[in-house]
């Protein structure tokens, strides 16, 4: 038998996709399911739109209750504890700067389930997490990016990520 994909995430992560399934099942589904209703009193399916609509949108908010239940199945909560202070980790917030002189930048590395980059929060999949991972303060690193370009960052500092 094939072995389950696992997600890795941190607690709120999890707690997100929580919430996020508690509204799909508590406010979403009844508020489609009475869409459906509605529309279905207007007669001849086959030419209602509004019908076809809200099926559609059914179909979508199952198929993400199902996806989002097994993340949560499947979820491998990250602890940054188990790294060195100063070691890049999982659920570890990095502060580093480009080489020779750009500004410094922070970003929290996560799962890719969670994974927010405006928010500061990067995929350990991503080629800057997996350059960083396993990496210490001080720290000057090559990051190879997807476009074949590598450049040269330098750790500056790493921290528990607050939650």
């Amino acid at each position: 038998m094939a072995e389950e994909k696992t997600f890795p995430m941190t607690v709120e992560g999890r707690e997100k996709l929580e919430a996020e399934v508690n509204d799909l099942i508590t406010r979403q589904r009844p508020e489609i399911t009475k869409r459906i209703q509605i529309a279905r009193s207007y007669g001849d399916l086959s030419e209602n739109s509004e019908y076809q609509s809200a099926k559609d949108e059914q179909a979508f908010v199952e198929g993400r209750i199902v996806t989002l239940r097994k993340m949560i199945e499947n979820a491998e909560i990250i602890s940054a504890d188990d790294s060195a202070a100063d070691e890049v980790a999982m659920g570890k917030s990095v502060t580093f700067q480009e080489l020779p002189d750009e500004e410094p930048e922070t970003y929290t590395i996560v799962g890719s389930v969670e994974a927010d980059p405006m928010s500061g929060k990067i995929s350990n999949e991503s080629p800057m997490a997996a350059a960083l991972l396993g990496k210490k303060t001080g720290e000057t690193i090559k990051v190879p990016l997807p476009n074949g370009v590598e450049i040269e960052v330098k750790i500056l500092e790493v921290k528990q990520a607050e939650a």
